[in-house]
């Protein structure tokens, strides 16, 4: 009986602990699942100043680039010179219809004859949604921008072929629109004169014309009227410059072919009025209506064009400027120039443009070309023609030389091209329907592989008009 007593007595102490182990783990669970319950509410709230953030980060940005955009475009549009409205208005217009009226907007106008700077900034403040949990209440947007229109004094050579083969596929034809063109682009025909421009057409020679031919100092021999070019030495290739003291040769009046017209038509210096050089103009109708005459001649000679096309902004011009201005030549605007090279406000440009590539070149024989009477035999016979049916052929050779080669040519270009770039001209160039090694010539005279054109029949008028953009562009600076 005592022992039944115990076993009774140990199974109720066993019942009894097993019943407040169960109740022990109870609490655990209940005390766990409010644990996770906050951890829970902990990543919830997490997750949403995550959100929050991102919400308030992206209005940030989208306030940010609205205004951005918008001053970007309204002082571009107040730089403008040719913009009749104050920039102050300008740009409180942009702001207006851009629902951004009511921002307060520094801006700040420094302009001169020849250009408008325009300087503007704002700034946003932008009430944070969620971030002001962690306080950070409000972000600042801030918005600058500057645009500049310079219209500097530009000296502009456009060096043109009108060499043969000019006359096949149009070339002609599309040369003169894309010219056109690209002189309305350019060419402001204002009262200050801050565009000037030169037309250096070229074939085998370049005719500098009587106004300019005039002032230069001539050696005896070869002196004719019928044309007026110069006979470079190669040496002259290595400078800009045109010299007042050297004694330069006129070019002889011939032509090479075998053509039977007398007198010669197409002589290697060409004779019309409109294939000479028209030196520092603004007359838009003038420039266009010289160009409409170009007709194709001769063979080619890139290095004799780039060579007057730099000379005609090159400073040691401008006693020569300044003498056909005061004879009515040239505009009164245009005395003084062309300008130093370290002019800031001036920018010197040449467009050099060819559809081949440079030949031999060929003279007469001094013996044969020392007389009045030679001169106009000259004009009356082609050499080839005379050669022919005149003089043995075994004595043909003893009538010319070879002046210089084409690969001497194409050194003497690219020395001139050279110098050019050096003196601080861009050069501008385009290989109209050229051949590989033309292409790549011409790419080399360029101030940049970006400042050459390579082009194919009316693509003409695209490069004119690249280089007339680059000229005019309108730069935004920051």
């Amino acid at each position: 009986m005592a022992q039944m007593t115990d076993l009774k007595t140990a199974g109720a102490d066993e019942t009894q602990a097993n019943a407040g182990f169960r109740n022990r783990l109870k609490r655990f669970a209940d005390e766990s699942e409010g644990s996770f319950v906050v951890f829970s509410l902990f990543l919830l709230v997490c997750m949403m100043l995550a959100v929050g953030i991102a919400v308030d980060v992206m209005r940030f940005e989208l306030t940010r680039t609205k205004l951005q955009n918008t001053l970007d475009r309204a002082v571009l549009a107040a730089a403008d010179m040719d913009q009749t409205l104050e920039p102050e208005a300008v740009v409180a217009d942009y702001f207006e219809k851009a629902g951004l009226g009511n921002f307060n907007i520094d801006i700040s106008v420094d302009e001169g004859l020849n250009f408008r700077n325009v300087s503007a900034s704002t700034e946003a403040e932008i009430r944070t949604l969620l971030m002001s949990l962690v306080g950070i209440n409000n972000f600042t947007a801030p918005a600058s921008s500057t645009a500049e229109e310079r219209v500097s004094n530009v000296e502009i050579s456009m060096v043109l072929d009108i060499s043969g083969s000019m006359g096949s596929n149009d070339k002609i034809e599309n040369l003169r629109v894309a010219a056109r063109e690209f002189i309305d682009s350019v060419v402001v025909d204002d009262a200050e004169g801050q565009i000037s421009l030169s037309l250096v057409p070229y074939t085998a020679q370049v005719n500098a014309g009587p106004n300019i031919f005039n002032q230069l100092n001539k050696s005896s021999n070869g002196r004719h009227n019928y044309s007026h070019c110069i006979d470079f030495d190669s040496s002259d290739f290595n400078t800009t410059t045109i010299s007042m003291t050297k004694s330069y040769q006129q070019m002889q009046h011939f032509e090479w072919s075998s053509e039977d017209y007398r007198p010669i038509r197409n002589p290697g210096c060409p004779m019309q009025d409109y294939e000479r050089i028209v030196p520092l103009s603004k007359n838009t109708t003038e420039l266009k209506n010289t160009i409409n005459n170009y007709r194709a001649r001769a063979n080619t000679a890139i290095h004799l064009g780039m060579k007057w096309g730099t000379a005609l902004l090159d400073p040691s011009m401008r006693n020569i400027v300044n003498t056909l201005e005061a004879s009515g030549v040239v505009d009164d605007e245009f005395r003084g120039r062309p300008a130093d090279y370290d002019d800031e406000e001036t920018l010197k440009v040449v467009v050099l443009m060819t559809d081949g590539e440079n030949v031999d070149t060929y003279r007469i024989q001094d013996w044969a070309y020392n007389s009045s009477s030679e001169y106009q035999h000259w004009d009356n016979y082609s050499l080839w023609y005379y050669l022919y049916r005149y003089v043995n052929s075994r004595n043909r050779g003893q009538y010319y030389y070879r002046k210089y080669s084409s690969e001497q040519a194409d050194s003497m270009l690219d020395n001139i091209c050279t110098a050019a770039k050096t003196a601080g001209i861009t050069v501008f160039t385009i290989g109209f329907e050229v051949t590989n090694y033309s292409a790549g010539v011409m790419q080399n005279c360029a101030s940049s592989p970006s400042h050459f054109f390579r082009v194919e029949g009316t693509e003409i008028s695209e490069a004119f008009s690249a280089i007339a953009r680059q000229i005019n562009q309108l730069r935004l600076i920051n």
